[in-house]
């Protein structure tokens, strides 16, 4: 049996992120369409790109030269973050250390996932938030 780390190690296509509201209805942070990846890579580094999919583009043109109400926009549609993560392989649980964050309040922070893998799927739920659900499809190797 191959452990948790040697299963979760590659690159994986968002395919669903769901939480759910106060009322306990289901909702969807970044849109139903939401696009991303999440990687992780054999010494130990972990990367997760999510995004809302229709953000607008900066008037300017230019990457860094939005209004700051384009710029927050483009924020509030956009979640990254990165760093080293741990696996234990008894509780099947991540720790994903934020070492670089797109949201300041995270940097520094150790935050829990638990994973479940069947197949080509992984879901992971928020260990803080256990509600909070992702579900990824591992892709497949990149020809070119």
């Amino acid at each position: 049996m191959t452990t948790l780390k040697e299963q979760i190690v590659g690159v994986w296509s968002l395919v669903s992120f769901k939480d759910r509201d106060d009322k306990g209805n289901t909702v969807y942070p970044l849109g139903k369409d939401a696009t991303g990846f999440i990687m992780y890579h054999p010494e130990g580094y972990m990367s997760a790109q999510l995004m809302k999919q229709g953000r607008p583009h900066y008037q300017s043109g230019h990457m860094l030269t939005g209004t700051t109400e384009e710029m927050a926009e483009a924020a509030h549609g956009y979640l990254a973050y990165g760093g080293k993560f741990h696996v234990n392989e008894e509780e099947r649980t991540l720790t994903h250390h934020m070492e670089v964050s797109m949201n300041p309040t995270w940097l520094g922070q150790q935050q829990p996932r638990i994973a479940s893998i069947e197949g080509d799927i992984l879901t992971i739920h928020n260990g803080l938030n256990p509600i909070q659900k992702l579900v990824w499809k591992r892709v497949k190797a990149y020809q070119f």
